[in-house]
């Protein structure tokens, strides 16, 4: 396995094989900029656990109002069972949050991140079309 400084010295190489504005830069100071193996990792897993329609759409709704899984369910015309494993991923990546009445479970979006970040990739893929 290659490591950061093997990395280093192929993109200095490769960044001077032919003249461009960053040879008046030294390329050191771009190793602080770019992502540790391990957190890019982390980050992909996260983005493939996204990548999923029914989690989706389930944050498209908690992104308007909490809801129950049996609320979830119905609007989304699929069983609790699959609503609520669909739900216990997006938990494990701390997408979405719960909180008991009686008998009920109400869930919400996290934080204002994950409401950002739903928010932001409908925003550019409306751009786009």
């Amino acid at each position: 396995m290659k490591t950061d400084t093997d990395i280093s010295e192929e993109s200095d190489e490769l960044l001077k094989c032919h003249p461009h504005p960053l040879e008046t830069v030294p390329l050191t100071i771009f190793q602080n900029q770019i992502l540790s193996v391990e957190k890019a990792q982390r980050m992909a897993e996260f983005f493939s656990l996204m990548g999923d329609t029914n989690r989706l759409r389930i944050l498209s709704l908690l992104a308007h109002q909490e809801l129950c899984v049996c609320d979830l369910a119905a609007i989304l015309n699929m069983s609790e069972s699959a609503v609520s494993h669909q739900l216990r991923t997006l938990k494990a990546i701390r997408l979405v949050s719960y909180e008991k009445r009686g008998r009920k479970v109400f869930y919400s979006l996290q934080d204002h991140h994950v409401l950002e970040l739903y928010e932001s990739v409908a925003e550019h893929l409306d751009e786009v079309d």
